[in-house]
């Protein structure tokens, strides 16, 4: 099985999908976060390096899901391809970060990537509001994170909730977690797997709220 954890940044992709990769002994697929050559440059100047960092995060995510299906393994996966092209890409884009002539290319490119893409099993969505977004990039201090505005973090917020709304490829799961802690308290991550187990394999569960 592939399943899939989507979230803006802050929203505790990474964490959780650590947490359920050792759970259930599943593969871990991360994003390039440390590696990628493009993030630091990014943060400081984004309309000089929006497109290049987008090619670069595609790029990276079609490489990933092809490993993901060749592996033959149930692999959990930080992000997806979708985000990169309608969260994203698309932000950018309307940000004025990404120019036309440029997001028409990269949607080319996508579009011909996505038809040797399988969606996921199932579709993992963290929802979170901007406070716990804060909250959560602060505490992980990441130095060239610094740099991220609020007006970012709610732009890309709306941008998931108009794809969320209109998901169709698959299972999907929304998981609030403005109220949740699942590092430290274990209620609140024995729920989410209650419901990731109710999903995946018929087991009865109990709703996260």
């Amino acid at each position: 099985m592939h399943i899939a954890i989507a979230g803006n940044i802050g929203s505790g992709k990474t964490t959780l999908c650590e947490m359920l990769a050792k759970h259930y002994g599943w593969q871990a697929e991360f994003e390039s976060v440390d590696n990628n050559p493009y993030l630091k440059d990014f943060y400081k100047d984004m309309a000089r390096w929006a497109f290049h960092l987008q090619i670069y995060f595609l790029n990276s995510r079609f490489r990933q899901i092809n490993r993901i299906r060749q592996s033959g393994n149930t692999v959990i996966q930080d992000r997806t391809i979708y985000e990169d092209a309608y969260i994203f890409a698309a932000n950018l884009h309307s940000s004025g970060y990404i120019n036309d002539r440029d997001y028409q290319s990269y949607l080319n490119i996508f579009h011909s990537m996505i038809e040797f893409v399988e969606p996921p099993d199932l579709l993992i969505y963290l929802k979170a509001d901007i406070p716990k977004l804060v909250e959560q990039i602060q505490k992980r201090g990441r130095d060239f994170e610094d740099a991220i505005q609020l007006e970012y973090l709610k732009n890309l917020n709306k941008h998931y909730e108009d794809w969320i709304s209109g998901y169709n490829l698959g299972k999907l799961m929304i998981i609030d977690v403005n109220n949740l802690d699942f590092v430290a308290n274990v209620e609140d991550f024995a729920g989410i797997v209650e419901r990731i187990d109710a999903d995946l394999f018929g087991l009865f569960s109990q709703p996260v709220n």
